[in-house]
């Protein structure tokens, strides 16, 4: 029977057994410190505050008393406590009879489908020189979820505090779902849980843990590291039991590993196993907790989330860590291996999408620019799924700070528009067109690889976006830039229509080809009814330039188009001549918003202050500029005659 529980913020106790055993005397004792003279027949509850409890919740403390409450209000009561205290008198052989004889059955009856923890408490034990643990063995044996036998005494306050603290810890820190009691074993799903700390905390992925990685295991969980002597005092104890635990060059193994949390189950220390599992964010279900993989991130709607420097970090150190053989790439068992940080049934991308969204090498193996830029598009597009492996891939955790810390809000994009310049590093670029004008060629073209155009079909991203992405860098002024390329997909070549989320992006380019004379019409329409009045930068692309250039069948060929509506020409684009120019264009064009792109053929040169002035929307402010410049300079002339001295 598997004990299902979730998190407690409080716990329950209720004390049970035959009268006279002490009950009541155990939680007044506990109470005033001392043994009371007068004993009532049943305690009101108590509860303590949790500052004075070692694993500061409070505490409730419940009283039965055979004479004063019904069968019914006893069974209520069961239903409401999170742990059972079931009381016998070691010098009362018929009290212990009666544990497997009445207070068992009648518990499993009560708690058909709940296991709570029970723990037995032998009261009374100032009375004899012997233990009667042995003895409940027998009693017991069957009973998985029977979690402790303190021997106590009431008269001379023997263990109470700590029979309190056992049964507080059997809910908060539950043996059933780590530990097979009696096998003494730990279960299936927790050696599954610590081999994947195990192999976290292995940071130079040797299957084994040095000095330096135990420390910093031990820093993370307990928040300090062990000293040098007590590492080896924990090695000395793993050797004394089993032969491999501790390998050859003085480094613990897996196997070590998880018997010293089996030695934990067996000296009755759960709560150490419990402190593991909970700082790599298991919940009471071995299971990693939501609220671990999903920390509160707010992103306002204007703004998106980039890849923190430090997250960029982790990531890059994550990869260079799995790449084995330093080739650069992560081959399929390299892949295997970090995926193996993660739920086996969902990997973070399939080999198909990946090689369709970001840079691989000639094997078609992830590189270290596609491996990063493949989370800085995640990140931008699904910041739930960054999160979320940060912390499967082991991202520093602790109670004071999260992989939140590993992501960047940006600023609000109607800031960068005022401010004419954007901060941002991810930019989004639409490519629209109609059928067969080349824009998956041109998507693909960004990673550097070549494609037929005519051969090319779209891939769908494992971002849960429907339009199919690719993303690389390029540069924008010597600062490394990324560039997002989303294909918009066509739905009605005979009527030009395009939805909001479709125009929203950085910057826009608008796609056709060259060779044929029916596709410029398309996105000459769509500039007009979308674009030519709006803030969103717009490059023409010309494509399959490689190709002799056809008439368009439109009311203005393509250069009078983009002259009249102070476009830059349109740019020349060939899959096949590995053109980076028209990335470089169109990354410069989102990172500086406001600036004119028909500036960008004149003054190629100009500094990036420059670039940021937009000469269309500022016609007002050149001409009083102007107008201010003639008037100063006409008052020059008039005081310079006035001021002129005399001739002699």
């Amino acid at each position: 029977m598997v004990m299902k529980v979730s998190l407690r913020r409080n716990v329950r106790i209720l004390l049970l057994g035959d009268r006279h055993v002490g009950k009541t005397s155990l939680i007044l004792s506990l109470v005033s410190e001392e043994f009371p003279e007068l004993v009532p027949s049943k305690a009101e509850e108590i509860t303590i505050p949790p500052d004075v409890t070692p694993e500061m919740v409070p505490t409730h403390i419940v009283d039965y008393s055979e004479v004063d409450q019904t069968v019914d209000e006893l069974t209520e009561e069961i239903q409401k406590a999170h742990v059972i205290c079931l009381v016998y008198s070691v010098v009362d052989d018929a009290s212990i009879d009666r544990l497997s004889s009445h207070w068992l059955p009648f518990l499993r009856n009560c708690l058909v489908d709940t296991c709570l923890p029970i723990v037995l408490v032998g009261n009374k034990v100032d009375l004899v020189d012997y233990s009667t643990v042995e003895l409940l063995h027998v009693v017991i044996y069957d009973i998985p979820y029977i979690f402790h036998f303190p021997q106590s005494s009431a008269k001379t306050l023997k263990n109470i505090s700590e029979m309190f603290y056992y049964a507080q810890k059997a809910v908060l820190h539950p043996m059933a779902p780590i530990y097979i009691s009696d096998k003494q074993e730990l279960t299936p799903e927790c050696i599954k849980a610590l081999t994947r700390i195990f192999k976290v905390c292995d940071l130079d992925n040797d299957n084994l843990l040095s000095d330096k990685e135990l420390n910093a295991f031990q820093r993370r969980c307990f928040d300090a590291p062990l000293s040098r002597d007590s590492l080896e005092d924990v090695k000395i104890v793993i050797r004394k039991n089993i032969n491999d635990g501790v390998s050859a060059n003085n480094c613990i193994t897996l196997n070590g590993f998880l018997f010293l949390h089996n030695l934990f189950m067996q000296r009755g220390r759960s709560h150490t196993t419990w402190t593991v599992l909970r700082k790599f964010g298991y919940n009471e279900d071995l299971q990693i907790s939501k609220e671990f993989l999903h920390p509160p991130l707010n992103i306002p709607a204007t703004c998106t989330a980039e890849l923190s420097d430090k997250g960029q970090q982790f990531l890059t150190t994550l990869f260079y860590r799995f790449d084995k053989d330093g080739d650069g790439a992560l081959s399929p068992e390299e892949q295997g291996r970090l995926f193996s940080l993660c739920p086996p049934e969902c990997p973070p991308w399939t080999d198909r999408e990946m090689r369709a969204m970001v840079a691989t090498n000639s094997k078609g193996w992830i590189t270290m620019q596609g491996f990063l830029c493949y989370w800085i598009l995640t990140t931008l597009f699904n910041v739930n799924k960054t999160l979320e492996y940060l912390a499967y891939f082991g991202y520093p955790i602790t109670d004071r700070e999260n992989q939140t810390s590993g992501v960047l809000v940006t600023r609000e994009k109607q800031v960068d528009l005022l401010k004419k310049q954007t901060t941002r590093n991810v930019y989004v670029c639409h490519v629209i067109g109609n059928r067969s004008t080349g824009k998956t060629a041109l998507c693909q073209s960004i990673l550097r690889k070549h494609h037929d155009s005519s051969k090319v079909t779209s891939i769908t991203s494992p971002v849960e976006c429907d339009p199919p992405y690719t993303i690389n860098t390029t540069t924008v002024y010597g600062q490394e830039k990324y560039l997002v390329l989303k294909e918009i997909l066509v739905r009605d070549e005979q009527l030009p229509v395009l939805l909001p989320v479709d125009v929203d992006c950085d910057v826009a380019c608008l796609l056709f080809d060259s060779s044929r004379g029916d596709t410029f019409k398309y996105i000459a329409s769509l500039y007009v009814k979308y674009f030519s009045t709006s803030k969103i930068p717009v490059m023409l692309v010309a494509g399959k330039s490689d190709m002799p250039r056809a008439r368009q069948d439109y009311l203005m060929q393509p250069d009078i188009f983009c002259e009249t509506h102070k476009l830059s020409p349109a740019h020349s684009f060939s899959a096949a001549n590995n053109d980076r120019e028209v990335f470089v264009k169109l990354a410069t064009m989102a990172a500086f918003p406001r600036f004119h792109p028909a500036w960008m053929l004149f003054y190629p040169d100009l500094t990036s202050h420059f670039y940021m002035f937009n000469l269309h929307d500022n016609k007002a402010y050149l001409w009083k500029t102007g107008l201010s410049v003639a008037v100063i300079t006409l008052l020059g002339i008039i005081f310079a005659k006035f001021l002129r001295p005399p001739r002699k």
